[in-house]
């Protein structure tokens, strides 16, 4: 098993009495990670919420069940508990009623889930998410030369756990990740009125990976009103299929405000949506690849190390614009993506003058690693 970087940060509140909820994509190891854990701590009773049968019985139940179901077990995993109806409230009963109970959590979706959970767990819940694995686990597991032989590899197929774990079958494995089982959550939510547009969606985000996204653009192309493109995207970032990277607008008048940029939390993924597993050679979005590997894995970075960072893009109506910024501690650091290693840039004095003090970094495939720690 691949050492994962949230494991420390649950072991330091697997004893504190609070239930600890996982969230993150579907197949990025959130159950191998939870078992686990739980199989430290001796016996523990595992709740599969993708079963009708867990499901009908958790639903709605009562303290007196909930004690019988429990019985013996100090450790209660619910796996995918976001299609169990009033989770939160049994969540906080188990907490609040049964003692001396350990209560781990997953979740696949935020959809139903946060919002069946924060208010009935306000207080009592630590809360974390899981990604496919990153760039430094990986490099933890197989060591330096290991990933620099993998490096092309990854940008291509992308960073799912059955994915490293099956080199050679990796189109296959992603074909059927990239179906509607990524997204399952979704087609079960009745906030969706039209599933067969999800798909025509993603293929048409994928093609836009590093560009800005316009709403109205989409609109057109897939033939739905603005409003559906807003709250299917919406969706799909709550699905943890795609999340959105926001402008910096604050200081220079011209600074593009209502745009967005949308990425992958995988490559692999965003390559299956489009059918094009070519080597980079043989490419003519390298550069769109490189950009979205090295921001979505800056934001597992970020999380796992419990940063308090802001993430933006900035781009001026005059096409000036910087790849990806961080606002931390009073500060702005500017980064910009080039795949070419002899590639030359310059950040727009406007933007410099404008955000003092900035650290700037142009980032490449020599020195990548170090933005990923």
């Amino acid at each position: 098993m691949i050492e994962r970087k949230l494991k420390v940060h649950l072991e330091g509140h697997w004893n504190e009495g609070k239930v600890l909820i996982v969230l993150g994509p579907r197949q990025v190891g959130k159950t191998t990670l939870l078992e686990y854990l739980c199989s430290q701590t001796g016996d523990y009773l595992l709740l599969n919420g993708d079963d009708p049968i867990v499901r009908q019985t958790l639903e709605n139940i009562g303290e007196v069940q909930l004690k019988q179901l429990i019985g013996k077990y100090q450790t209660v995993f619910i796996d995918e508990a976001q299609r169990i109806p009033n989770i939160g409230l049994t969540l906080k009963i188990i907490h609040d009623r049964i003692k001396n109970i350990r209560v781990v959590v997953s979740g696949s979706s935020a959809l139903e889930l946060s919002s069946n959970i924060n208010e009935p767990l306000t207080g009592r819940k630590w809360e974390y998410h899981l990604y496919p694995i990153s760039w430094q686990e990986l490099s933890q597991h197989i060591g330096f030369l290991g990933v620099k032989q993998q490096f092309e590899i990854r940008l291509i197929y992308g960073m799912y756990p059955e994915i490293i774990n099956r080199l050679g079958d990796e189109e296959a494995v992603l074909k059927q990740l990239a179906s509607s089982y990524l997204y399952k959550d979704l087609l079960n939510y009745n906030g969706i009125r039209k599933p067969e547009i999800l798909s025509k969606l993603l293929i048409a985000l994928a093609l836009q990976v590093g560009s800005e996204v316009s709403y109205n653009e989409l609109a057109q192309l897939l033939r739905i009103d603005r409003a559906t493109v807003e709250q299917y995207i919406g969706l799909l970032e709550q699905a943890y299929v795609i999340f959105r990277l926001n402008p910096l607008s604050r200081n220079v008048r011209n600074e593009i405000s209502s745009s967005r940029k949308i990425y992958f939390y995988d490559n692999g993924i965003r390559n299956a949506l489009i059918g094009n597993f070519n080597p980079l050679a043989l490419r003519n979005d390298t550069g769109a690849l490189w950009e979205n590997f090295l921001i979505s894995e800056r934001l597992k970075a970020n999380h796992y190390n419990n940063s308090t960072t802001k993430a933006y893009f900035w781009r001026t109506h005059a096409q000036q614009e910087i790849d990806y910024i961080e606002e931390r501690g009073g500060q702005m650091y500017a980064y910009e993506f080039k795949w070419n290693p002899k590639a030359k840039n310059k950040f727009p004095n406007s933007f410099v003058e404008a955000y003092q003090p900035v650290e700037k970094q142009l980032i490449i495939p020599d020195n990548f690693e170090d933005f990923l720690r």
